[in-house]
């Protein structure tokens, strides 16, 4: 069993994890920890989001055009001068970040539940 507190499926429920597509990586050298600025697509019904991610493991060209899942229903948070508006979502392995990955055939927009 997880040592997290257990919630109500309701709250689950509220929880947006959407399929998105990293469409622009820019520097972050402001941030307090190594971190990109991501620009992210998540289809004609969500739109553009911007998350701020410590996911340096990856290089640019290994993030731009990837799929990811974000949570998207989080309010923004203020990280520095840059406001993130998503959460993109990713596994802790001995101290790196690893992107949790959609399947291939999956599209920006789609639900994770």
């Amino acid at each position: 069993m997880s040592d997290a507190e257990p919630l109500r499926w309701e709250e689950f429920e509220r929880v947006a994890m959407h399929v998105g597509r990293i469409v622009e990586v820019i520097d972050f050298p402001e941030a307090r920890r190594p971190a990109w600025r991501l620009r992210l697509d998540f289809g004609t019904r969500i739109g553009e989001l911007r998350s701020s991610a410590q996911i340096t493991t990856y290089t640019r060209a290994e993030l731009e055009g990837r799929l990811v899942v974000a949570v998207v229903n989080f309010p923004p948070k203020q990280i520095g001068r840059y406001m993130s508006e998503c959460l993109v979502l990713g596994t802790y392995s001995d101290g790196v970040v690893l992107l949790v990955d959609p399947a291939p055939a999956a599209v920006p927009g789609d639900r994770v539940g």
